[in-house]
């Protein structure tokens, strides 16, 4: 069965969307946060804890799976779902990003993206049909064009000649889809500039994908140029489709492009964070591993309903984190996670109530403002 999205309302002092996603008998809402898992794993946890965070849509990495097992060892044991006993939605990347910014020395052609594999150094070629070929072999349920991922800054010829390249690769990924039980999304390109993402945007649109996805932020630029990107892109985006903004997770990030009309993000930030002993909060991210938290016999935050903050204190995750032990990240893991998908949460209760401008207001005020650590 095909997933379905349906767009439910528009806040109205913003472009922020509330919807939902249909998928195997299930209902999930949008905006929404989906956990990262490159290598068919979302690191550290498993897939029940996933769950109980309150994950829907879950990622994989086309890239490494393609590399490590092989897409067709995944086919074999029947697809992602029952190779990694994940029974929700997953999304799989179209291998760009990776090989933009793992291999090297790399050679972009019309055919595709010349590269060495950066596990055992063997001459690789990814083209946007074996991107897809890939893809249908790991049974995700949405599946990403293979794109160029551009580099900030950049100059304007380079990024015109990329998206019109990126462009034509979207139509022969599209060409060869097969489409069975999967969906497939096309990628907005077109760097910082507001005409390239327009034609980019248009053109995609005109091809008819199944959602779309803002590629190319988080790429180097600042904050408010990334939001300009969005802007720039979903403006000329249809209204009843999914948008995806690609590999973008910091909590203000979140919320300042759901207000710019985005529906879905993901980011490997909230496992990352955790094994670096930090943890996001209402108040702003801490560093466990402060000793001011040796003796501190308090949850992470106040009020959060994960596992890890029903259970265990500041002072226990700090031991375990300085101590090397491998459950501390677990612990931060599913905390970090769970903060994402309530912030997302409690922005669908905002948008449901037109007010948007309010939360974030709030939020910026707490994240920001006066630390209760």
């Amino acid at each position: 069965m095909k997933l379905e999205y349906k767009l439910l309302k528009t806040e109205k002092n913003t472009k922020a969307r509330l919807g939902e996603i249909r998928y195997n008998g299930k209902v999930y809402e949008t905006p929404m946060f989906m956990p990262v898992g490159t290598q068919a794993t979302v690191k550290t946890l498993s897939p029940e804890e996933v769950k109980a965070c309150g994950a829907g849509i879950t990622l994989a990495n086309t890239y490494h799976l393609w590399l490590r097992p092989g897409d067709e060892i995944v086919k074999k044991a029947g697809g992602l779902h029952k190779f990694m006993n994940y029974d929700g939605p997953i999304l799989t990347d179209s291998g760009g990003f990776q090989v933009f910014s793992l291999a090297k020395p790399k050679d972009i052609t019309e055919e595709g993206v010349k590269f060495k594999n950066h596990l055992n150094g063997d001459n690789l070629l990814l083209t946007p049909e074996k991107s897809i070929k890939i893809q249908e072999n790991l049974g995700s349920d949405i599946v990403m064009s293979f794109d160029e991922c551009i580099g900030y800054p950049a100059e304007y010829d380079y990024v015109k000649n990329s998206v019109e390249r990126t462009l034509r690769w979207a139509k022969r990924g599209k060409d060869v889809f097969k489409g069975e039980n999967q969906i497939l999304f096309g990628i907005v390109q077109g760097g910082d500039y507001e005409d390239l993402r327009k034609h980019c945007a248009i053109e995609l649109t005109k091809m008819n994908f199944d959602g779309y996805s803002i590629g190319g932020t988080s790429v180097g630029e600042d904050k408010p140029t990334m939001y300009e990107m969005v802007e720039y892109s979903t403006k000329y985006l249809p209204t009843d489709k999914i948008r995806y903004l690609m590999g973008v997770g910091d909590p203000i990030d979140i919320v300042e492009n759901v207000k710019r009309g985005i529906d879905i993000f993901d980011c490997v930030s909230p496992t990352r964070l955790a094994r670096h002993g930090h943890a996001l909060t209402k108040y702003g991210k801490i560093n466990i591993k402060n000793a001011k938290y040796k003796e501190d016999f308090t949850t992470l935050e106040n009020g959060c309903d994960c596992y890890t903050c029903k259970n265990y204190t500041k002072a226990y995750i700090r031991h375990l984190i300085t101590a090397n032990e491998t459950f501390g990240a677990r612990l931060l893991s599913i905390h970090n996670i769970r903060y994402l998908i309530r912030l997302t949460e409690e922005i669908r209760e905002a948008i449901k109530n037109d007010k948007m401008l309010e939360f974030r207001e709030e939020f910026i005020k707490n994240y920001y403002g006066e630390k209760h650590e």
